[in-house]
């Protein structure tokens, strides 16, 4: 739901340092980047909207976003957008703040269940600002998620388990607000707390709150028979097509699909090119609450906030589910924002940076999945034992242009789960954990497989040694209990 925090840290580190107040780039330029990293198979698809201080916008597509035909996507493309829903789910806290709804500094247990049992750390509850600018202490993910669907992981999460795992989950010594610390759980919480102070569904919330105000009619969570007919497919990092996901329960922390008309006109809005009631709510959520790491910059509500060293203020939100990366990024200095929707894993964030302030450089795309590609085919078209002996052959020659690392496997594994080829599946898994029996994410996937091929014992033992190599793999912990309990 959001990139991974190694690329976020290095892309702020960029933004931070380099960031001069150069112009964004012009269509054309945009245009040779973007079919470049299509061509390099960065993204099947790739949009980019800009908007300058007048209001004038250019929007720049390259690649496919369906799979079967070519088709370019425009200003009607649909995509999954993660937790850039995050700034939408802020901006409504913001604006019931405003309106005397909420108060930052309510404690969340003012409406929760009394049986929802909350830490107090040095005598301080848990408030709406602490979800709203991650300064918790939950770890990024609950551990107690479950989904019957490993392709669509949070479609049947239940907020009664995000209420029986923030019960549970330990936050340590250090009391609400002192640090940050990356929270979906804590979005998705928040979004449900607002929701129920509504008393309307998180989507007609933001429905009527944000996207009527600001002309922005697909922005949502259910798709109509045309959205659906515009929606890009998404692709995970190997370009395999990922299933989309949904996430009823704690939608607050990425659950909203858009497209880039609508998104420029939340960017402009937020830049106060285009007039909306909803500006002082905006400002309210652009004020820095917490800083980051050092030179990370600070976070707002929902934003992350960095100055470069002309002193110009930029505001970035990025999002990612499994087959699609987002990011808006405006310098509220200059009042110019860029916008790039993609239906791929991959990461995108160098992009936004360089089209905004061109001194910053896209960072070369290279495909890394040859070996993966390869003992996919094998296992496919011919057996899984052939594709084994074939891969311990190109790693022993050292064959030339292949990457060998634990990614690589675990992909060809979920490419045959998908292709409903289990038991090979778990046999490249089980070669994976031989590989690289240091990998706590192995073992976890292997566990995972094991159990849904009916290998209690064997997925046991997997889930355990998962968390024996990482004591922060809560997840890994908590699916051996409940597998020893049951």
């Amino acid at each position: 739901m959001q990139a991974p925090l190694k690329s976020i840290l290095t892309g702020l580190l960029i933004t931070t340092t380099c960031f001069a107040g150069s112009s964004q780039i012009p269509a054309e330029e945009i245009k040779t980047i973007i079919d470049k990293e299509v061509y390099q198979k960065r993204s099947p698809s790739i949009i980019v909207g800009t908007i300058d201080a007048t209001g004038k916008r250019q929007i720049v597509a390259a690649g496919s976003y369906k799979d079967k035909e070519e088709v370019l996507p425009d200003e009607k493309t649909m995509y999954e957008i993660g937790s850039v829903t995050k700034v939408f789910t802020s901006l409504i806290l913001a604006d019931m703040v405003l309106k005397k709804q909420v108060n930052l500094e309510d404690p969340i247990s003012k409406y929760l269940p009394t049986s929802v049992k909350l830490p107090v750390v040095k005598g301080k509850e848990i408030t709406l600002l602490n979800l709203a600018n991650h300064s918790v202490g939950w770890p990024r993910m609950p551990d107690n998620n479950d989904g019957k669907n490993l392709d669509n992981p949070w479609a049947d999460y239940t907020i009664e388990q995000t209420y029986d795992y923030i019960s549970r989950a330990d936050i340590g010594d250090y009391a609400p607000g002192t640090w940050f610390k990356y929270s979906n759980v804590g979005y998705g919480l928040l979004g449900h707390i607002l929701s129920q102070v509504a008393g309307k569904p998180f989507e007609t919330l933001v429905k009527e709150r944000i996207c009527t105000p600001l002309d922005m009619p697909n922005t949502t969570m259910t798709l109509t028979p045309a959205q659906i007919k515009n929606l890009a497919v998404g692709h995970n990092e190997t370009g395999a097509a990922a299933e989309n996901w949904d996430m009823p329960a704690i939608a607050g922390t990425g659950g909203l699909r858009s497209n880039i008309n609508d998104m420029l006109n939340f960017a402009g809005a937020n830049l106060g090119i285009i007039k909306t009631d909803l500006y002082p709510a905006m400002q309210l959520a652009h004020i820095p609450r917490i800083s980051k790491r050092p030179d990370d910059g600070d976070v707002t509500l929902g934003w992350t906030l960095v100055k470069d060293k002309n002193g110009d203020e930029y505001i970035w939100k990025d999002g990612t589910t499994a087959g699609y990366r987002s990011i808006m990024l405006l310098n509220k200095t200059k009042k110019t924002g860029v916008v790039i929707l993609a239906n791929t894993l991959n990461p995108i964030n160098d992009l936004a940076y360089h089209i905004l302030a061109p001194s910053v450089p896209v960072k070369p795309y290279r495909y890394i999945w040859a070996l993966h590609d390869l003992v996919l085919e094998t296992a496919k078209n011919k057996n899984v034992d052939k594709a084994i002996e074939e891969y311990k052959t190109m790693k022993a020659s050292r064959s030339p242009g292949l990457v060998f690392d634990a990614a690589q496997l675990n992909y060809v594994a979920n490419d045959l789960r998908i292709a409903k080829k289990m038991s090979a599946a778990i046999k490249i898994l089980e070669l994976n954990a031989q590989e690289y029996p240091e990998n706590s994410m192995v073992f976890e996937t292997l566990g995972e497989y094991y159990r849904r091929n009916g290998k209690k014992k064997e997925a046991i033992t997997a889930f355990e040694k998962a968390a024996q190599l990482d004591p922060k793999n809560e997840h890994a912990k908590w699916v051996a209990e409940k597998l020893k309990a049951n």
